[in-house]
């Protein structure tokens, strides 16, 4: 059994819907985190659920998404980008708790992206692949505009994984392995191409950056919304059927 799938049924004995045994079990609460000492809650909000539809949603992109990137790559390379889009979380939603593995999913989905690009010369069908990847995370981010939805950390997660992938999932470009049956001539001498690396060096000084600055407002008690005042339209879009609040 995929060790993904193992930790989706770990989920699954964590999961209540009252909101004060989340809190008590671990789900993000902005004071608790910043004036709490209690960093712990960016990890342990993503073993907790809402509901049982928010549970078996995520269990469902889970093992679609996240079997096929085990298989490539291992768990422990996936286990990185995982973690990630609670920093961006806590940032923005400051007046109420947030749980859930969706920050980690739609890191996942930023590392296929990334890894379809970094290792583009390796791919057939390259154009078909990056236009369906694309059109379901646009979706995935788009159907999230709603209230109650944590959209910061789906993008936070994405955002992490895309150049988290630029960083851990890098392939040997198409000949390199094969290279010893090849004439001398016609051997691939470098292990990946030059592309490959101007996007890792990139990726690990945006992430260093990123998770810097992000860590930094975070312990000093800032609001992001502060810093970006169009920026709530991205986790909830106000209609006639519906109200964001504050």
């Amino acid at each position: 059994m995929s060790s993904l799938i193992i930790a989706s049924c770990v989920i699954l004995c964590c999961s209540f819907s009252s909101s004060f045994r989340l809190e008590k079990l671990g789900a993000i609460k902005w004071d608790k985190v910043v004036h709490g000492n209690q960093t712990w809650r960016l990890i342990t909000c993503i073993w907790l659920h809402a509901g049982v539809i928010h549970l078996l949603a995520n269990m469902l992109s889970l093992i679609f998404i996240g079997i096929r990137l085990e298989q490539q790559f291992g768990f422990s390379t996936l286990s990185v980008p995982f973690c990630s889009g609670s920093i961006l979380s806590s940032l923005f939603i400051q007046r109420s708790i947030s749980v859930g593995a969706s920050g980690a999913l739609f890191g996942l989905l930023g590392t296929m992206l990334s890894e379809l690009l970094t290792n583009w010369t390796i791919y057939t069908n390259k154009a078909a692949a990056l236009i369906t990847l694309t059109v379901i995370i646009v979706i995935n981010l788009a159907v999230r505009i709603l209230p109650h939805v944590d959209n910061f950390a789906h993008i936070g997660g994405f955002l992490t994984g895309f150049l988290l992938g630029f960083v851990l999932l890098l392939r040997p470009q198409f000949g390199w392995v094969g290279r010893k049956h090849l004439p001398a001539s016609a051997r691939v001498t470098s292990k990946h191409k030059a592309y490959q690396y101007l996007f890792l060096v990139i990726a690990m000084v945006l992430l260093i950056v990123g998770f810097t600055m992000g860590l930094v407002m975070l312990f000093r008690g800032e609001n992001g919304h502060d810093h970006c005042s169009w920026c709530h339209y991205l986790s909830c879009v106000p209609t006639s059927k519906w109200h964001c609040g504050n």
